[in-house]
């Protein structure tokens, strides 16, 4: 529904924009939401895109539009903005909003930027673009509550709205001893039904989820993710109070990673194709096809080695695509479930024994089912030919062994690259299908070899 609303928005804005029907663009713009307006820039030119940015008065919707912006299309419609404008701009926009764009400018401008930026923002901006783009503190937000743990409920509630009425998402008051060390935490719900007189030590919770600035965005999703809780708390060696990571980046994390997983599982890179050139997507690529390639020459030359047996019976030849087909596919399978355990929280790396066992088991099952249908099939098809039975279950083996080898290596492997800190999602793919390729071939010929006596 909303792909539809969103074709008829961008359907309407041309329209618009080329019978330059300025003052009902100014009311559509000013109407719809940011995030909608980011969708209609991709497919603007940047003189288009230019003049709706102008037509959008509220300036905090100006900052939405910008951090919604697909990379490439913020890079290219960047360069139309002046410096005093973009200042303007982040004014009205969070501190780690404001770094993440800044990292993504040319470095000429961000420098600039950040030199006429106002000096204690400037240096709260700086202080998150010190940290690695995907750990806690590089997405942490810098704007938190954090009172002290001697203070009643009262006083606590008369801070919030005098002290902290800027703050983006008040979801919990963190409380802090006088090093600002990190000792407890309330929800908003405790602090209006506890009596206004209470201190916050006697109610706050003392079992804390945290995380340290250098984690892992993804390890942070997780952790927001399993216990249910809408913001995480992020300190540092000394467990002084840095920032939060807040639900709605948690969000934007799993919708990253589960991009980056798929692009890498193709073969293609962690970016989308239209943020790449030519001839950054083919260098990318190329390393993934090679090894698809090499796989076929390796397929070839097994082939080639039981040449003999294919002369005395070509029937096996027919049967090389459905026996490759569903080994490839159950190992993709097995694969992609291991993959996304991983990536979510679901599986670790030391449910090894355990992951490997089951998915073996499934692709010996299904290899069973599929194995006796594929011979019943050769036995019906070929019924009148001399040594029909054996060829039959040489093909019915093939497929039981293609597809539990399968399952093995598309679980096993992810399974051993978690356990070694590499992204189990490169594993997958090409890598995994070219590997079953090679050994279901092998296979194949070696027990139709054996049972036919050739």
């Amino acid at each position: 529904m909303s792909e539809d609303r969103n074709k008829i928005l961008e359907e309407t804005i041309k329209r618009l924009l080329r019978r330059g029907a300025i003052t009902n663009l100014q009311k559509i713009v000013n109407k719809t939401h940011a995030a909608d307006l980011s969708v209609v820039f991709r497919n603007l030119s940047v003189n288009s895109q230019r003049k709706l940015f102008d037509m959008i008065e509220d300036y905090e919707q100006r900052a939405v539009l910008l951090s919604e912006l697909s990379e490439y299309t913020f890079t290219d419609f960047i360069e139309t903005i002046e410096v005093e404008e973009l200042l303007d701009v982040f004014d009205h926009m969070p501190a780690d909003d404001v770094a993440d764009l800044i990292a993504d400018l040319p470095k000429e401008k961000a420098d600039a930027v950040l030199e006429k930026m106002k000096t204690e923002e400037s240096e709260e901006v700086e202080d998150l673009l010190s940290y690695d783009d995907d750990t806690a503190g590089g997405i942490m937000v810098p704007d938190f509550v954090a009172l002290a743990e001697e203070i009643t409920a009262r006083e606590a509630i008369e801070s919030l709205q005098k002290d902290f009425p800027d703050v983006e998402m008040p979801f919990y008051l963190y409380v802090v001893d006088d090093h600002e060390r990190l000792v407890g935490v309330v929800s908003l719900r405790q602090l209006v039904v506890v009596k206004p007189g209470t201190p916050l030590k006697e109610f706050m919770t003392t079992d804390i989820f945290s995380v340290t600035t250098d984690m892992d965005q993804e390890e942070v999703a997780k952790i927001v993710a399993r216990y249910d809780i809408l913001a995480v708390p992020v300190v540092d060696d000394n467990n002084r109070l840095m920032g939060i990571v807040t639900v709605d980046d948690v969000i934007d994390i799993f919708r990253q990673e589960a991009t980056e997983d798929m692009l890498k599982m193709a073969g293609v890179g962690e970016e989308f194709v239209e943020t790449q050139s030519i001839v950054s997507s083919t260098r990318i690529r190329l390393p993934w096809l090679f090894a698809s390639c090499i796989g076929g020459i390796l397929a070839f030359f097994i082939i080639g080695h039981f040449e003999d047996t294919l002369k005395q019976v070509t029937y096996l030849a027919a049967f090389l695509p459905v026996i490759m087909g569903m080994g490839g596919n159950i190992g993709t399978q097995s694969s992609t479930i291991v993959v996304r355990g991983l990536a979510t929280g679901r599986l670790v790396a030391d449910d090894l024994r355990n992951v490997v066992c089951k998915e073996l088991s499934i692709g010996m099952i299904l290899g069973i089912i599929y194995g006796g249908l594929i011979a019943l099939a050769a036995q019906v098809r070929f019924g009148s030919e001399i040594n029909t039975m054996m060829l039959a279950v040489s093909v019915g083996l093939a497929v039981l062994s293609s597809m539990s080898i399968a399952a093995l290596v598309g679980s096993l492997v992810p399974m051993v690259f978690g356990r070694i800190n590499i992204d189990p999602a490169v594993a997958t793919g090409p890598f995994v299908t070219t590997s079953i390729d090679i050994i279901s071939v092998y296979c194949y010929f070696k027990i139709a070899t054996q049972l036919l006596g050739l």
